[in-house]
């Protein structure tokens, strides 16, 4: 029986070391992946936080607050504060809601569009040449792997929101 124990807990091991290194990659791709936007937003004062709310209402133009509040999983405090520096540049436009005029529908204005591309263009530079080298079955696999590591209601919006497109 000891045999068989030694062998579990090897085996443990090697899957420990596996997730480890798992773990090291996430780290490090995403530390590189935005901080290819982080210098333009720095050169603005703007944050991490100020590129998410940008990305997800220009990916769902009419968001609600309440739903970007669902996505991002931030405080309403800190939203506010994110949304307050957006509007206040003029990069983020609200209205009320069609049938709740209490509710506040997002969207990007011209110029909140051009940035957001702008950081879009940047981080695209990242992906693009580690898509193209590491070829469709590749990619396949990453996404397959992103989603199952997503909260499922996640993965789930992106594909009834049609936002899983690959921009």
């Amino acid at each position: 029986m000891p045999e068989s124990h030694d062998a579990d807990r090897a085996t443990q091991d090697v899957q420990d070391l596996l997730f480890r290194q798992a773990q090291d990659l996430l780290f490090f791709a995403y530390r590189d992946f935005t901080h290819a936007a982080d210098t333009l937003l720095e050169e603005l004062g703007l944050g991490r936080a100020h590129h998410r709310a940008l990305h997800f209402i220009g990916r769902n133009p009419g968001i609600t607050v309440t739903d970007l509040l669902g996505i991002l999983r931030i405080t309403k405090q800190s939203l506010a504060r994110v949304l307050g520096d957006l509007l206040e540049r003029g990069l983020v436009a609200q209205e009320p809601g069609l049938t709740d005029r209490r509710q506040r529908l997002l969207t990007l204005t011209d110029a909140g569009t051009a940035l957001e591309h702008q950081l879009f263009d940047r981080q695209k530079a990242r992906l693009g040449p580690a898509f193209t080298a590491s070829g469709a079955a590749a990619l396949s696999g990453f996404q397959t792997v992103m989603r199952a590591i997503m909260d499922s209601a996640d993965a789930a919006r992106l594909e009834t929101n049609g936002t899983d497109d690959g921009r």
